[in-house]
């Protein structure tokens, strides 16, 4: 992994990406949990789902200008892939510091945004996106 100019642009072209999924995630989370009545570990869920495909989409075409031989399908795949580990790792943090530690449940998902998106970065970089 080469840490360049190109890699820097792409990680703040991916946070700029990820800022607006946190605009995405939270606001499906905040519309199922408080709106619709959704217990707050599945509005976490589907927003941070919803967050996953806006993600994919502007990643793909902004943030690595990837135009690949593999299939969509399996680009996305591997993409979900480390989403869902991802969400797995968001739901534990936002367990452990809500659940356990009472911090604002909004506070703890926004800590466990930042924790995943350089999962998801890293992940995404060396593996999904790759030339």
């Amino acid at each position: 992994m080469v840490f360049d100019s190109e890699f820097f642009a792409k990680f703040l072209r991916f946070g700029i990406v990820g800022l607006s999924g946190v605009v995405v995630d939270f606001g499906v989370t905040w519309t199922c949990k408080e709106k619709l009545r959704f217990h707050k570990y599945i509005a976490n869920s589907l927003g941070f789902c919803v967050a996953t495909v806006s993600n994919y989409l502007f990643n793909k075409y902004w943030t690595f200008k990837v135009i690949s031989n593999q299939s969509m399908f399996l680009e996305f795949s591997k993409f979900l892939g480390f989403a869902l580990v991802g969400l797995l790792i968001n739901n534990l943090v936002v367990i452990i510091l809500h659940g356990k530690s009472k911090l604002n449940f909004y506070l703890s998902k926004l800590i466990a945004i930042a924790i995943v998106s350089i999962w998801n970065f890293l992940g995404n970089y060396i593996y999904t996106f790759s030339a």
